[in-house]
């Protein structure tokens, strides 16, 4: 399963809730334009040349989206009809900075909104150097306001955009502000060790007004009639999709090695008891209801959610629903290590004792840039001690968002691939080589069970299939369920393997054959293509599948997708009704047979 946020160039869904939509109100067919002393006259039709017939729509166009009349055109006269983008920019900074007290001014009300342009900052001015504040903020509106805008459109709530682009400056290109949204949400949801203090240390005034400024003036938003402050990397009170209802803390599902609790017994729907077995893996964090639609699917089995911070140093929410038995589990030997100093030693003689982190947060398929590293090194050598605590958060920021390790004076980077092997628990170089490109490498890892908590679910079976196993793997990535049975010490008799990407099918059969299995590996490229008489002939010739494992795509589950998270409906995640469809088959086959 992967938090890819799945953004390509070509695949953006633009038409978004949060899309602005201002419609253009021809209410008049004049100008009108300031004379000496200080009235407004009517130039008619009749004198108006082309440009004045340009003036007279600009004026429709601004009185309808709330400017008063008087100050439209005082900014036109000023600034010219030219360049209607510098005219909006020029009536929003007048309407905030520059205006005339209320008793000279009337604002009149905005069509489409319920609150004035101007007066929707009297709560924010309660100082008298609210004007420089605001010089400050409509500065750096006129710089970033095109990506912040695109980034909204692509479905990224412009609190998170507005960080992400004070971080990375405004010569960050798109792809790099979207990926740093993508890892700042998964430090949000995931949220492991993330001290109190450092969640709330972004409400501060400044930072506030221009969020109100972008919501409210830029982006067009409604003022809600009761304010209340937001911490900016909170969820916004009407984001329902959002919501996780009913996942355990601590997330150890019927139990985990490392923890005294465990639940030895539980009641399988008659539907679901085996065999064959099955044993389902997708993101815990998904939009509501969706782990309630896919128990529902498969036979209403209870999912089991567990985090693999309690089998290894990284986290890893995940949902797993089976009708494997749950007593008399056992782990994988030796325990692996469970911090990142007893993961990498290496990094205990670089480490600040300001950064308090143990784990690391969800792995990713991609990493930080070289920018990011860089700016923590220039950040860190301006200073000869230990940097002031602003510059301590800020930079724990950005470690928590990538997993960035200490790996010298002032340096940090991201984990290599085969650091991800070992967190994963695959083994060393297990996806190196072979035609496949240090990216794929990370995406192919990012996608994958961890090895050590699946076979803690599976370790039921060595009792059961001591002889060895017939498996049907589907959306079988880099052999993660293979690999732990392996480890387990559970023979591989048949393993059809279904997975779309060459790259992984190629890892798969890799380990296949430097592993020495006796048995039997199938390739096949594309659950959709498996089909009752596939799979009738395939259990004919190897005696049944014994065990049903997957993991379909979760690109339209994972938080970090703000472009397509539509839940089981999306083009990806919607296969795992193959999932359900295939598993059914093959338990009427059984049946039947």
């Amino acid at each position: 399963m992967g938090d890819d946020s799945g953004v390509e160039s070509d695949n953006f869904d633009w038409n978004t809730e949060d899309e602005l939509e201002i419609e253009n109100f021809h209410s008049s067919s004049s100008c009108l334009t300031n004379v000496p002393n200080g009235e407004a006259t009517t130039v008619s039709g009749e004198a108006s040349s082309s440009a004045g017939s340009s003036c007279s729509k600009l004026c429709d166009h601004f009185v309808g989206m709330g400017f008063p009349l008087q100050m439209v055109c005082k900014v036109i006269q000023e600034h010219g009809d030219e360049n209607e983008d510098k005219l909006l920019e020029e009536l929003l900074t007048y309407s905030v900075l520059k205006c005339a007290p209320k008793s000279q001014v009337k604002v009149e009300p905005n069509p489409c909104s319920s609150d004035c342009a101007a007066s929707s900052w009297d709560d924010l001015s309660d100082t008298d150097d609210a004007s420089s504040d605001y010089e400050e903020i409509t500065k750096s509106v006129s710089v970033n306001d095109g990506k912040l805008l695109s980034l909204v459109k692509m479905g990224y709530k412009e609190e998170e955009s507005l960080i992400a682009i004070e971080r990375l400056g405004p010569k960050s290109s798109l792809e790099e502000l979207v990926d740093f949204i993508s890892a700042a949400q998964v430090v949000k949801a995931e949220d492991v060790l993330l001290p109190s203090e450092d969640q709330s240390r972004y409400v501060d005034n400044a930072k506030l007004k221009k969020q109100r400024y972008y919501k409210y003036e830029v982006l067009g938003r409604k003022k809600p009639r009761i304010r209340e402050k937001k911490i900016l990397n909170n969820e916004d009170d009407d984001d329902d999709d959002d919501e996780v209802l009913h996942l355990p803390n601590p997330m150890i599902g019927f139990g985990v090695p490392t923890k005294s609790i465990f639940i030895t017994h539980r009641k399988l729907p008659k539907e679901a008891t085996g065999p064959p077995y099955f044993y389902y893996e997708n993101v815990a964090l998904a939009p509501k209801g969706v782990w309630q639609t896919m128990s529902r699917f498969l036979y209403d089995v209870e999912p089991e959610f567990v985090d693999s911070k309690y089998f290894c140093a990284a986290a890893r929410k995940r949902g797993y629903i089976h009708n494997l038995p749950i007593e008399n589990r056992f782990p994988l030997l030796p325990l692996p290590p469970r911090t990142i100093k007893e993961s990498f030693p290496l990094t205990r003689k670089w480490w600040p004792s300001w950064d308090p982190r143990t784990q690391l947060n969800c792995l990713r398929t991609s990493i930080s840039s070289v920018k990011i590293t860089d700016s923590i090194r220039k950040n860190m050598e301006d200073y000869d001690g230990e940097p002031p605590q602003h510059v301590q958060k800020e930079i724990l920021y950005q470690c928590r968002s990538f997993n960035l390790v200490w790996v010298g004076r002032n340096k940090v980077a991201p984990l290599e691939p085969d650091e991800v092997e070992t967190l994963l628990g695959f083994p060393r170089n297990h996806t190196r080589g072979g035609g496949i490109s240090r990216t794929d490498r990370y995406k192919s890892l990012g996608n994958s069970f961890q090895v050590d908590t699946v076979a803690y679910h599976l370790s039921v079976l060595k009792k059961i299939y001591p002889n060895g196993i017939n498996l049907l793997s589907l959306f079988s990535g880099i052999g993660g369920a293979e690999v732990a049975l392996h480890r387990l010490g559970i023979p591989l008799k048949t393993v059809v393997s279904v997975e779309k990407s060459e790259v992984n099918r190629n890892v798969v059969r890799s380990w296949w054959e430097q592993t020495n299995q006796k048995g039997n590996l199938i390739d096949m490229n594309d659950v959709q293509d498996v089909g009752v008489e596939c799979l009738e002939q395939m259990m004919n010739t190897y005696g049944g599948f014994d065990l049903i494992v997957g993991g379909s795509p979760c690109n339209n589950l994972a938080g970090s997708n703000r472009v397509s998270r539509n839940g089981l409906e999306g083009k990806e995640s919607s296969l795992f009704f193959d999932y359900f469809r295939i598993l059914d088959l093959v338990k009427n086959i059984t049946t039947n047979n």
